[in-house]
């Protein structure tokens, strides 16, 4: 019958020993208590002594104020809580009753005029002599819980080096032995010798382990003779795992450096061959809505094209890993629901094994991949260079067509002033189309500033180092930049949003603050939101700046909302504008959703 296991033996060891620290702890706590206002009671009770003497002297020196005072104290002193300490000593309670009964006899003395001092003098050293007794004994009661604490100390000592000395003992002969045998067993087996036997008789964890090494041991001296021959086979199966991985590594890389063309896939179907051993490999691939396959990939100099007679066009409409034909293997390349071809390996006998299977799967994965990642960089150019224009369409239409309506209506205003040969209006209007085009050239300017702003490899920092410099020279404003993003990854679109915007705004404080100063800063608000501020000691923005044809605020609206963000621009309490701007980023979505 199996007993204790060794860890819950150790279990029961550490419970005993912390089970006697916990209750000597608890009774030293106990007994240092009971102690705690002996010193105490001696003070008090010693103090009684001296006001017996206090009270005689003070009635004879018939000082009633004092007197008065002093009978309190001691009725007090009599009355004190910490009396109550020894009610448990009947020794200590009857010689405090005692004292106590006995002064009720002096008191009377003290009232009496005249007095008896002989009497009184010998009715005080009675007193005296009770009290010093009621010190003498709370002294013993303290002195004995002393020797009741050191008695404590001296048991929990002997029991806790006995039980140490049983533990150690134990854990000597139960475990460090059985270890040791185990670790000389481990060692011999180690150098080869698989005869050796560990002699353990535990029944428990110790005992199973040198049960379950003997048979080890047993087991490894029958595997030996037979280890090199699976050694080679392992050795083989490693090899030819190694070169299959190399070749899925190679492929992967080679698609993700960049999109594959007729000659990569040329080079892969090369190499599947050489791999997965079938001299018989064709890749089709095809449109969306073809049937006949665009290109046509064998490997070597072959100029049959079984794919064509065979009609492989027919294999992207049935399962995966079933054969167009009895001696053939079609692999459909499709990923999102979207089929861009068919991998087919022709054997002439038998079938394919289950790694061939598997390995000619993967590679149909991987250039399925390779396809739709290509079609989707096409479709994000596509969307990008749309955008784009989508976005230029926008500013010249919130700027230069704006500006160019409003010129036309002046010109209007002209033809009609030239028809009256109202000279005045003629020389108005010349002023507003001088004014109209200077501005319409302006925005021209900033817009095409803004279409070739960009963030290369540098990263958005050093985009806004450049911009800022540039402001700086052109305007002779003093711009500062205080950046906190280094360690934020931003992507690329809201690297070039915050760009825009920040330009715009201080293209904007340039033009109409009349400062001499810009502070811009970008930072983490409490690692959440973006927060970016532009802000300029100028003049400050009016009230009603949007009916003012101010064209960048409408951009840096519509820049915000682009990056889900929200965007102030206001008049500072302290003078000047600022515009207030912060969004959550990207990754910080992501993190939140995941």
């Amino acid at each position: 019958m199996r007993q204790f296991s060794i860890v819950t033996r150790i279990n029961i060891a550490l419970a005993c020993i912390v089970t006697l620290a916990i209750g000597t702890m608890l009774a030293s706590y106990w007994l240092s208590d009971k102690t705690d206002s002996d010193a105490h009671a001696v003070n008090v009770a010693g103090s009684l002594r001296m006001q017996s003497y206090r009270l005689a002297w003070l009635t004879l020196q018939q000082d009633e104020v004092k007197l008065e005072q002093a009978r309190e104290q001691f009725s007090r002193s009599w009355q004190h809580p910490v009396f109550k300490r020894f009610l448990h000593n009947d020794k200590i309670v009857q010689q405090f009753d005692a004292a106590q009964q006995h002064w009720q006899l002096i008191d009377p003395l003290l009232q009496q005029t005249p007095l008896d001092m002989p009497q009184l003098e010998r009715q005080l050293q009675e007193q005296i002599q009770l009290l010093e007794e009621l010190v003498f004994y709370i002294q013993q009661d303290a002195e004995y819980k002393v020797r009741s604490f050191r008695t404590l100390q001296l048991v929990a000592l002997l029991a806790t080096v006995l039980l140490s000395a049983i533990v150690i003992y134990w854990l000597k002969v139960m475990v460090q032995q059985p270890l040791e045998d185990l670790t000389k067993g481990a060692r011999q087996v180690a150098m080869g010798d698989f005869t050796h036997r560990v002699n353990v008789a535990n029944n428990d964890e110790l005992g199973a382990l040198a049960h379950s090494f003997n048979k080890m041991s047993d087991s490894i001296a029958y595997m030996y003779g037979n280890l090199e021959k699976r050694v080679e086979e392992q050795t083989e199966a490693l090899q030819h795992t190694n070169t299959t991985l190399r070749f899925l590594y190679n492929t992967a890389q080679r698609i993700s450096e960049h999109a594959p063309e007729y000659v990569d896939f040329n080079q892969i179907v090369a190499e599947l061959k050489t791999v997965v051993k079938v001299d018989d490999l064709e890749l089709c691939l095809f449109t969306e809505e073809g049937d006949k396959p665009y290109m046509q990939v064998l490997p070597g100099d072959s100029s049959d094209d079984p794919c064509a007679q065979e009609n492989c066009g027919d294999c992207l409409s049935l399962p995966q890993l079933s054969g167009c034909n009895s001696n053939s293997y079609n692999y459909l390349l499709h990923r999102d629901k979207k089929k861009y071809g068919v991998l087919v390996a022709r054997i002439t006998e038998g079938q394919l094994d289950r790694w061939q299977q598997k390995l000619l799967a993967s590679v149909a994965d991987q250039l399925a991949l390779a396809l739709s990642l290509k079609s989707e960089e096409e479709q994000v150019r596509r969307l990008a260079l749309m955008q784009e224009r989508t976005v230029i369409a926008r500013e010249l239409h919130d700027s230069l067509a704006q500006a160019l309506s409003y010129l036309k209506i002046q010109v209007t205003r002209l033809n009609k002033a030239t028809q009256k040969d109202d000279k005045d209006t003629i020389v108005d209007v010349s002023a507003e189309l001088k004014q109209g085009l200077d501005a319409a050239y302006r925005q021209l300017r900033e817009l095409l500033t803004t279409f070739r702003l960009k963030v290369d490899g540098a990263g958005l920092y050093s985009a806004l180092q450049a911009s800022v410099k540039q402001l700086s020279e052109q305007s002779g404003m003093q711009i500062k930049l205080d950046y906190q993003l280094t360690n934020i990854p931003l992507a690329p679109h809201e690297e070039i949003h915050l760009l825009q915007i920040i330009r715009e705004a201080s293209q904007n404080a340039v033009h109409h603050s009349a400062g001499s100063e810009i502070v811009i800063s970008l930072q983490q608000h409490k690692g959440e939101s973006i927060v970016l501020a532009i802000e300029d000691n100028g003049v400050g923005i009016p009230q009603s700046a949007e009916k003012l044809n101010h064209y960048g605020l409408a951009i840096m609206q519509e820049r915000s909302k682009h990056l889900g963000g929200t965007i102030e621009i206001r008049r500072r309490s302290q003078g000047g504008t600022g515009v207030y701007f912060n969004f959550s980023p990207e990754y910080l979505q992501h993190k939140q959703r995941a």
